[in-house]
């Protein structure tokens, strides 16, 4: 297959020459002088077909995810059919062809350094804790720099290793979704900072990148976040009963997908997603605080302890939780600085209060499985038969799970490995869509989500 970026040259070329003719040929300023001739009529528009738009319909692309809770990064190469772009046909049961491929899958952790850089980043100021090596930064906009270089070389690398394991050319790759890794997201100041070098990705790997995919939305007054209920409503929308896809990253947040109607525009109006709250981010700070481990394994350690009622409260008396959407949360709201000083409060106010720290474990569970629910619930009606869908880390928590359900008594509570799609791949394969829908000139957003005035183009695109 062609590189893109050639296809593009080629047939912008071929468009203008022909245009340049067109002008040459005909002396009127009327356009539609230019398609009185039947014979160059159809030429212009077989040359309009074959843009580089158009050849970008079909074809593999390449998601990655860094998520809040900085556990790795996850790569998927996967390929749409024709529809899957289009969120107002959805419910076209005409069409039998799956609505995504998922052809490989690939995970790898973080280098040390650079996961420690990537985590004084998130916090203001952080960097300053950090002793800087030989040859290492010693300011936060050399660290930004210095990590944006090396996330992309990272980045590179494993985008390289799926393509080899999976024997696949990067020729046959149109593009490549990259979020980067959010140091900082202050939607209340109109500004998100994604962290990574797509010029770096594309020169070693060959293959045109697409960046930067939160700004455009807040530039016409969104949040800039979240983004994958679009995708969610592409892939997970067809359905005759209300469905909620609970995403469980660093952050916890929700897309409502009402029931399938004739009113495709109404339907998408009536979409509905947002942060919850805190999820694995917190889970996985305390448990690398207090064991030798980076995460607690099904939650087997929060199952272990007690849940503290009072302390639950008091942490959920923090203001996100009382905002109504569209909302969206991160590392500068909830952190592990916040929670130790939560804890300080409440060893003030409860003297006599005795536990541990398993029962911390339990009470951070308990938290991101109430804050979520309650909101879930408030979409859900008792007597219909309405499904909660569960992605991200958190769908391979166990107990997480359970007290989901105890809160969701009227819903059916799985994860999206029922519909079709393991929990684990769901955002890298976001953002593989919506790599495509900027290559089509497709919106990614949905402005009912993200509070954003219209409907928008995102991101950058470096062609390789």
């Amino acid at each position: 297959m062609t590189n893109p970026a050639s296809i593009a040259d080629t047939d912008h070329n071929a468009l203008a020459d022909l245009l340049m003719n067109n002008s040459l040929d005909h002396s009127s300023d009327d356009i539609d002088d230019l398609t009185s001739d039947n014979s160059n009529y159809a030429t212009l528009t077989d040359a309009l077909e074959q843009t580089v738009f158009e050849s970008f319909d079909d074809g593999l692309y390449i998601g990655m995810m860094s998520g809040t809770s900085l556990d790795g990064m996850d790569a998927v190469i996967c390929q749409f059919n024709h529809d899957t772009g289009d969120t107002e046909n959805t419910s076209n049961k005409e069409n039998t062809q799956p609505p995504m491929q998922l052809l490989a899958t690939y995970s790898q952790d973080f280098p040390p350094r650079l996961r420690e850089v990537l985590l004084a980043l998130c916090q203001p100021n952080g960097v300053n804790q950090l002793v800087p090596e030989t040859d290492e930064p010693n300011s936060e906009l050399d660290w930004f720099g210095w990590a944006s270089r090396e996330y992309a070389e990272f980045a590179s690398e494993v985008v390289n290793t799926l393509l080899q394991q999976a024997n696949i050319d990067a020729e046959s790759v149109l593009a490549i979704g990259c979020h980067g890794q959010t140091v900082r997201h202050r939607p209340q100041m109109g500004f998100s900072l994604q962290l990574v070098d797509a010029n770096i990705i594309a020169e070693r790997t060959g293959i045109s990148v697409v960046s930067d995919l939160r700004r455009r939305d807040m530039a016409v007054g969104g949040q800039g976040a979240p983004l994958v209920p679009a995708f969610h409503q592409a892939l997970f929308g067809a359905s005759d009963h209300t469905r909620v896809i609970l995403n469980l990253g660093g952050i916890a947040n929700i897309t409502v997908l009402p029931a399938a109607s004739e009113n495709a525009e109404d339907k998408l109006q009536n979409v509905v997603g947002y942060d919850t709250g805190p999820a694995n981010l917190l889970l996985d700070a305390w448990t690398a605080l207090h064991t030798d481990n980076s995460y607690d394994a099904s939650g087997a350690w929060a199952q272990s302890g007690i849940i503290i009622e009072p302390l639950l409260q008091q942490l959920l008396a923090h203001p996100f939780f009382a905002q109504s959407h569209p909302k969206s949360t991160g590392r500068e709201d909830f952190n592990l600085a916040w929670l130790q000083d939560e804890l300080q409060t409440f060893d003030q106010t409860s003297v006599y209060t005795r536990y541990s720290s398993a029962d911390v474990q339990a009470t951070l569970t308990e938290l991101t499985a109430i804050s979520a629910s309650a909101q879930i619930s408030t979409f859900i009606k008792t007597e219909e038969n309405s499904s909660v869908y569960v992605c991200g880390g958190g769908a391979l928590n166990d107990y997480l799970m359970t007290r989901l359900r105890a809160h969701l008594p009227h819903s059916t509570v799985m994860t999206t490995d029922h519909l079709g799609l393991a929990p684990t791949w769901v955002e890298a394969v976001a953002f593989a869509w919506l790599a495509r829908q900027t290559l089509m000139g497709e919106t990614g957003n949905l402005p009912a989500v993200t509070g954003a005035n219209k409907g928008v183009v995102l991101g950058q695109v470096c062609f390789a």
